[in-house]
């Protein structure tokens, strides 16, 4: 999946571009808008939170962190008396899961609370009152999708396009 980014100078227009969208058979579960706080969205399909913050990759950070700092914990337990090495390989994985799991727990918490960076640079034109679209669509798509939303709607502006990794549905 891919998504991509369109800037969108009116409700309106965004509304027509929905549309346009949903007849191309593009679920709504993958259209996402984000406008300035107190923009009254409609019926239009908001960004969540998963769109709006750094919360997937904090959570992948958190969990990377999380698991190393949790082998090494393992590691100093098993050197430490009264360890021993028959228990060595359960102490070293339980430690490590341990670490991760309260890694990704901690990078997710944090993770809500930072904007998202790959959305830093729509910021000024979401101030001014511009509407930022997130489509996601298969890679076979893109290129269409792009055209249509061009050929139909030449004041929206195409701003890219990116991999989803990972790819939620």
């Amino acid at each position: 999946m891919m998504r991509l980014y369109f800037l969108v100078p009116d409700v309106t227009t965004t509304q027509k571009i929905v549309d346009r969208l949903l007849l191309a058979r593009v679920e709504e579960r993958h259209i996402h808008v984000l406008a300035k706080r107190g923009t009254a969205l409609e019926k239009l399909p908001e960004a969540s939170l998963l769109q709006k913050t750094d919360f997937v990759p904090a959570v992948e950070r958190g969990l990377a962190m999380g698991g190393v700092a949790g082998t090494l914990a393992g590691l100093v337990a098993v050197a430490l008396p009264p360890g021993g090495t028959v228990i060595a390989g359960g102490i070293i994985l339980g430690s490590a899961l341990a670490g991760a799991g309260i890694g990704a727990w901690l990078g997710g918490m944090v993770g809500m609370n930072i904007g998202s960076t790959r959305l830093k640079q729509f910021e000024d034109a979401i101030e001014r009152g511009a509407l930022l679209m997130m489509v996601d669509v298969p890679r076979t798509r893109v290129d269409e999708i792009t055209e249509t939303i061009k050929s139909h709607h030449p004041s929206a502006e195409v701003r890219g396009t990116e991999p989803i990794i990972p790819a939620f549905p």
